[in-house]
Order: structure tokens, then sequence, then C-alpha cells
């Protein structure tokens, strides 16, 4: 073929663990609900920063230091990252990554996570342990937007790997990755129900 697609856009999705997901997500729903009602500072912060929701992203974003309970979500979530990273074809060898930091976001009815990055790490993502029917997923935006200039909208029957944005759907027991430069978003939860989840970023040395 004359046409050839070059510098491709990774995102991984899989499911953390073959079974036992619902009992696993229904302890971390507990103590991601039990963790707002401690962290004061948390939600003071997001009052400010993260309307109608809770993060513990400014408050505790190192659960997994002092949680078991998060702590065991590490290691299964440092698995899908060698794998990912594998696919991405990086030079690890000799080296080691890290978790360095994990916390919890829940968002009720109205809550958005608007558009960002995560600066200083590597490779970052999210886990689902709550997601009602309806509830929004994760929307990823094409990394060259900003480079487009003179194009032309795409058609609206464009092939997916052409699109400008694709969105994920937040599925309870899902790990998705992605490198950390690429920039998403969450929209505004439209359902009466919370939806959780867990982010966090991965580095290497």
């Amino acid at each position: 073929m004359p046409t050839r697609a070059w510098f491709p856009t990774y995102i991984y999705c899989e499911p953390l663990q073959p079974t036992g997901l619902t009992r696993l997500n229904t302890e971390l729903a507990d103590e991601c609900r039990r963790l707002r009602k401690f962290d004061a500072a948390g939600r003071r912060w997001s009052a400010k920063n993260y309307p109608g929701g809770y993060t513990s992203y400014a408050s505790m974003n190192e659960l997994h230091r002092f949680s078991s309970t998060f702590a065991a979500l590490e290691k299964k979530l440092t698995r899908h990252v060698r794998s990912f990273a594998r696919e991405l074809d990086m030079d690890l060898r000799g080296r080691a990554i890290r978790l360095t930091d994990l916390w919890v976001n829940i968002m009720p009815e109205t809550a958005a996570h608007s558009l960002h990055l995560h600066p200083l790490s590597f490779i970052s993502g999210t886990y689902y342990v709550a997601t009602p029917k309806g509830c929004p997923g994760l929307k990823f935006e094409d990394p060259r937007l900003s480079k487009f200039m003179a194009a032309p909208p795409k058609l609206a029957a464009a092939r997916r790997e052409n699109l400008r944005h694709i969105t994920y759907p937040a599925e309870a027991g899902n790990v998705i990755l992605f490198e950390s430069w690429l920039r998403h978003e969450v929209p505004a939860n439209r359902v009466t129900e919370e939806r959780i989840s867990v982010s966090f970023n991965f580095n290497w040395s």
C-alpha cells in the first residue's frame, strides 16, 4: 500500500484480573468512601478545584504507601504497566518502574474533570471501581491537534484511527493505561449515582 501509518498513539484497556472483580470493587468502593469522610483537606481542595466531586489528588495521593488495599492494587497495576511498556518497545532493561502517585476520584452527578495531562511520569492510568450505567467515559484528544492548522473537518464516517477524539467507556474492573503526555478529560456525570475511579502515575529509573 502507498500509505502507511506512523507515530501511533497507544491506549491500553484490560480487566485488572480474570476473576474476583466484584468483591474487590466492593471493598475498594467502601474504602474510597471512608477516605472521603476522613480527608477533610481533600474535601476542601475539591470544593475549590473539583466542583461537586471529591479527589484525594492534592491531599492523599500516595495511598499505596499506607493502605494494604491499595498496596495490593499497586502490585496488580504494575504487571499491566510492564505489559504496556513492552508493547511500546520501551527499553527498561536493568531499570526499575515504580508507582509514584495513586489517588481516588469520586464523581457524583454534574462533576467533571477538565482536559489535562500528567507531567513528571511516563505511564498514567485509571482503574474503575464503580461505573453506574450512563456515567461518562475517558475522552482522549489527538496529540497533534494543535498542529493541524488548515486541515478540513473529518467525514462523519471517518475511521476510528482518524478521529480527533476517542472515548473509552468507563467499565468497572478495567484498567486504562496511556502515555502521560496524552491529554484527556472526563465529561460531566449525568447520572445520579457516583462514578468511582483510582488514578495513578508510574515513573522509571
